[in-house]
């Protein structure tokens, strides 16, 4: 059984390059780059409306063990890419709806990291007030530099995902 890869964003030309369109865009532009054992599926729903289409691609809670989810996360900073298995949604309604829809949690999710920092690496979350411009706002210049970055890490990812298993590849991305 193959890898099924979806990146969480909003469809529409008005979301590309906003941070919470990231996983969405990342994937897309992986998608020629990933191994033989994967197949991305594109979601052309809002990210809240998530678990509707993947429902369908995803029969049974086995198959979920089998899906990898690529989306924003506010609790990272601009720069991390995390990997989880079996973990909640954090808070994220596009993962709530995946869950709510698989009846599992248990599927794989790189996080990407898009708050601002300090220094030391403190994450400053914006207000809850100002949290949606900020999803829905584009990267800045110098947040697009780190993104190039960024997504060799998830691309090194996402093989690790496919090649190695899951664990081999929360090893060596957390880590870092």
């Amino acid at each position: 059984m193959k890898w099924i890869i979806v990146g969480l964003g909003n469809p529409g030309k008005e979301y590309d390059g906003t941070r919470h369109n990231v996983g969405r865009d990342m994937v897309a532009a992986l998608e020629e780059k990933l191994p033989a054992g994967a197949k991305v599926a594109e979601l052309n729903v809002y990210m809240n409306n998530s678990g509707g289409p993947i429902r369908k691609l995803v029969v049974s809670k086995k198959a979920a063990e089998k899906l990898v989810v690529v989306h924003d996360d506010l609790d990272l900073p601009l720069g991390a890419v995390k990997i989880s298995f079996g973990s909640g949604s954090g808070g994220h309604r596009g993962v709530e709806s995946i869950i709510k829809a698989l009846k599992t949690k248990n599927f794989v999710r790189v996080r990407v990291g898009i708050s601002p920092s300090t220094s030391s690496g403190r994450i400053r979350k914006p207000d809850s007030k100002k949290i949606v411009d900020f999803v829905l706002g584009k990267f800045k210049t110098a947040e697009l530099v780190k993104l190039k970055k960024v997504l060799k890490t998830v691309e090194e990812a996402l093989g690790y995902i496919v090649e190695d298993g899951r664990e081999r590849a929360m090893m060596e991305t957390n880590s870092r």
